[in-house]
């Protein structure tokens, strides 16, 4: 199992959004880019991913919005459809634990905090441990949308292991779609 988390500093906490302007929604179109390359192959998906969007926007910060792979459905490769589901997810009532919006789709409140004391992440950083050349490649990622983490963030996070993608910093989606290709030339025995 894989899983990425990706902080949504702006994004919208609410299902009060267009999906004709998903960048006005806290730059939520980031977000959907990142559900979409963490699940998506050509022709199929990844049922062994799990997407986390972590988002720290208004009205009601913070909500936890998670894609399951295994169970996913009605979820098409564009970015309309995933801000869709998470505009769906954000428009139910939920508590401190997940509850289900669409087949594969869970949304509760909670943010960053919470997640890390869950399970343990690797952070994405141009300064990181290169993945190629890393030994083993973790099974958590975590990322920041079009943001560096604040410095609360910071602290959260200072003891995680670092890696990146490379020498050129790249755009959060891209990133998961290098990992997603690290963790299958692996698997597949291309290393």
């Amino acid at each position: 199992m894989t899983v990425f988390a990706i902080v949504g500093h702006r994004a919208r906490t609410d299902g009060e959004f267009s999906l004709n302007d998903l960048p006005g929604a806290g730059r939520m179109d980031v977000l959907c880019r990142c559900v979409n390359a963490s699940l998506f192959l050509s022709h199929d998906l990844r049922r062994d991913v799990e997407c986390g969007l972590v988002l720290l926007g208004e009205p009601k910060p913070p909500k936890t919005v998670l894609f399951k792979g295994s169970e996913i459905r009605s979820l098409s490769p564009d970015e309309r459809s995933a801000g869709a589901l998470i505009k769906k997810a954000l428009s139910i009532p939920c508590g401190s634990e997940f509850r289900e919006a669409a087949p594969g789709v869970f949304v509760r409140n909670g943010g960053l905090e919470r997640l890390l004391a869950e399970q343990a992440f690797a952070v994405l950083d141009e300064k990181g441990t290169d993945i190629r050349t890393a030994k083993e490649v973790p099974g958590a990622f975590l990322l920041s949308d079009h943001q560096n983490f604040t410095e609360e963030e910071e602290a959260l996070i200072r003891d995680a292991p670092r890696y990146s993608v490379g020498p050129a910093c790249l755009h959060a989606d891209h990133t998961i779609t290098v990992i997603s290709n690290e963790i299958d030339r692996r698997t597949n025995g291309w290393r």
